[in-house]
């Protein structure tokens, strides 16, 4: 009789965990996206990890990357000029060309409320101009061993900056290393004041989870163009567990933040997140 409970036991905690792992029970809506267990190193969920698509301005990830490894002058007042000015897509931007602002603040701008201009400005005044910067952007995928991407601009407007959902984990991962990036991605509003032409605008995160504050976001970007549908990458805790989720071309507005819930909801009524934390704790 004990050999039948203990064997009842173990069929009992091997189904949990099956249970807690079953991919067919999450379903997204975006074309391809993982679930990345970032204390574990676990690919919890795996969709079209390894097909490469256009990643708009999750591009603008690793042009903060690449903006705070050169160490320039953080206060350094930079402008916006014609050059910054999207003739690729004709998208609007609110910073006015003769705009001037600091480094930080270009980059706040970029990563919170996705200014293209702003993203383009800090390649342009990058040592060697923006070629050198965007050299410089696939220089670090290649060593943070992105083998299924490819930069070909700062702001992600271009539709040949490509990557991938697995690849974009490991971009995630390093970009959670810088503070300011943290910082910046999970500001949910701000009010910028420029000193020259003098104006003040009010700006706000991309990503509505940010401004909801309803989740424990430790790292966010959005980005979209046709070409690469609605996208979202997050860094976020579920439990206690930090997460990464990679969601790409969807197609609807609120469709990648639908499919985040549909995560954290999967993960939240199975029994991963016990199992993981009795593992952790044994």
């Amino acid at each position: 009789v004990a050999g039948l409970v203990c064997s009842l036991l173990a069929c009992a905690a091997a189904l949990a965990e099956q249970r807690a792992l079953d991919p067919h029970r999450l379903q997204l809506q975006s074309t391809n996206a993982v679930v990345f267990d970032a204390r574990t190193g676990e690919v919890l969920y795996s969709k079209n990890a390894e097909a490469t698509a256009p990643i708009a301005s999750i591009t603008k990830l690793m042009t903060a990357m690449v903006v705070l490894d050169a160490r320039q002058p953080m206060e350094e007042m930079l402008s916006i000029s014609k050059e910054d000015v999207d003739r690729l897509k004709g998208t609007y931007s609110r910073l006015q060309i003769g705009t001037r602002q600091s480094r930080k603040e270009m980059l706040r701008l970029a990563l919170m409320s996705s200014e293209n201009r702003a993203a383009s400005a800090l390649g342009r005044h990058y040592p060697g101009g923006r070629a050198a910067f965007v050299a410089q952007m696939n220089r670090k995928a290649t060593a943070l061993r992105m083998s299924h991407t490819h930069f070909d601009d700062t702001t992600g407007l271009s539709s040949r900056n490509l990557s991938s959902a697995g690849d974009l984990v490991k971009m995630t991962q390093a970009a959670s290393q810088y503070a300011l990036i943290r910082e910046f991605t999970t500001t949910p509003e701000r009010t910028v004041m420029f000193p020259q032409p003098r104006y003040s605008l009010g700006f706000v995160n991309t990503n509505r989870l940010v401004r909801a504050g309803s989740w424990d976001i430790e790292l966010s970007k959005t980005g979209y163009t046709n070409e690469a549908g609605r996208c979202l990458v997050m860094k976020t805790r579920v439990g206690d567990r930090p997460m990464v989720m990679v969601l790409l071309n969807s197609q609807g507005k609120l469709t990648p933040v639908g499919d985040a819930t549909r995560i954290r909801q999967w993960l939240e009524t199975s029994n991963y997140l016990a199992i993981a934390r009795r593992t952790t704790s044994a």
